[in-house]
């Protein structure tokens, strides 16, 4: 792993802002806005090197750029929010530096050091504070990546990349519980493949079931194993929890499943609040067992960009189960979450960050 001392980050501001063209309310829609800057730096002769934040812009990229044809691409995604005294704040930036360099090691990229990726989105999260909406719910989404762009035809590992961190001003991404596919034909990932890695080609391959999906009536896709398409894995942009008699559980990380920074944090949260927590396999007939005999009392979703999100059923062609309609927990860690991220409530894990 390379590491090196941060370098100092040149900033060149717009001219004039465009955030006063853009309605920052709780009906903006995640990914379709997005700020008066990016930040930009350059992997070339085995070193990061020019780290700016620069008007936003088109990148130029050439049509052999190696990202295009063999799929050297991750990124991921967190938010930004407002403190109580209008700091800007940041949810856990280390965690996100952590997994990104592991999703790098797996897709046989370089490291960025993890200093140099905090000091980026403070930096850049605080030239940006006037686009962090303040409703409830709302905030400011970042999405930093990074792609081969070295132009060249060939299987092997390029040797140049850019790291790049864009924003997006974002609504609740849910307002609704929410219905899953369980999917028994496709799948997202197997152990020994990418599916832990925040790899852009895992997505790619989720595009085609979730459309399948989304035209049977359901909101997103619960995976399942490639084997025997009964063990639980992740959801199509979540992780996801269930309340059994009283005790959480959750799908362990068996080398298929994306580590969430909700998801640790979630669990974070309930063992504060003395819930019992178990990462180890779940299967669907577990679920359906548990519905049956009426020890199913709560399902959710936790990720960065939707937040908490209440499970109102899951089915497929073949079985439906139901969810009781109140959530008085996951709505406690819902609130714990969102209170943290806007100093409503004591940050006692200590995971925010101001960036100023």
């Amino acid at each position: 792993m390379q590491e090196l001392m941060t370098p100092s980050i040149k900033i060149t501001p717009v001219a004039q802002s465009r955030v006063d063209q853009v309605e920052l309310n709780n009906s903006i829609v995640m990914g379709t806005q997005f700020t008066d800057h990016m930040f930009v730096c350059d992997y070339v002769n085995g070193a990061w090197s020019n780290p700016r934040i620069e008007p936003l812009n088109l990148i130029p990229t050439h049509p052999a750029a190696m990202a295009l044809h063999y799929g050297q691409a991750i990124f991921e995604g967190m938010k930004a929010t407002l403190g109580q005294d209008g700091t800007p704040l940041l949810f856990r930036p280390d965690q996100n530096a952590k997994r990104m360099n592991f999703s790098a090691d797996r897709m046989g990229m370089p490291h960025l050091p993890e200093d140099l990726f905090v000091e980026a989105l403070k930096q850049f999260v605080a030239l940006e504070k006037q686009w962090i909406p303040t409703q409830e719910g709302s905030a400011l989404y970042l999405r930093p990546f990074m792609y081969a762009d070295e132009p060249f035809i060939g299987m092997r590992a390029a040797t140049t990349y850019k790291f790049v961190i864009i924003g997006s001003p974002a609504g609740p991404f849910f307002s609704r519980k929410i219905k899953l596919y369980a999917e028994k034909k496709y799948v997202r990932a197997v152990n020994g493949g990418t599916g832990e890695a925040k790899a852009a080609g895992n997505y790619a391959a989720a595009i085609r079931p979730t459309e399948y999906a989304k035209a049977k009536g359901y909101d997103q896709v619960l995976w399942l194993d490639a084997h025997d398409f009964n063990y639980i894995q992740e959801v199509g942009t979540m992780n996801i929890f269930f309340k059994i008699d009283g005790k959480f559980i959750t799908p362990d990380l068996s080398g298929s499943i994306l580590a969430g920074i909700t998801r640790m944090s979630v669990i974070d949260v309930l063992r504060s609040r003395g819930y019992e927590v178990t990462e180890r396999p779940i299967t669907l007939d577990e679920i359906v067992a548990a519905s049956q005999n009426g020890t199913l009392e709560e399902a959710f979703g936790a990720g960065t960009a939707v937040g908490i999100a209440h499970i109102e059923e899951i089915g497929n062609n073949d079985m439906t189960i139901k969810f009781p309609s109140e959530n008085p927990v996951s709505d406690m860690v819902a609130d714990t979450l969102e209170g943290i991220k806007k100093q409503t409530i004591e940050d006692q894990f200590g995971w925010m960050i101001p960036a100023k």
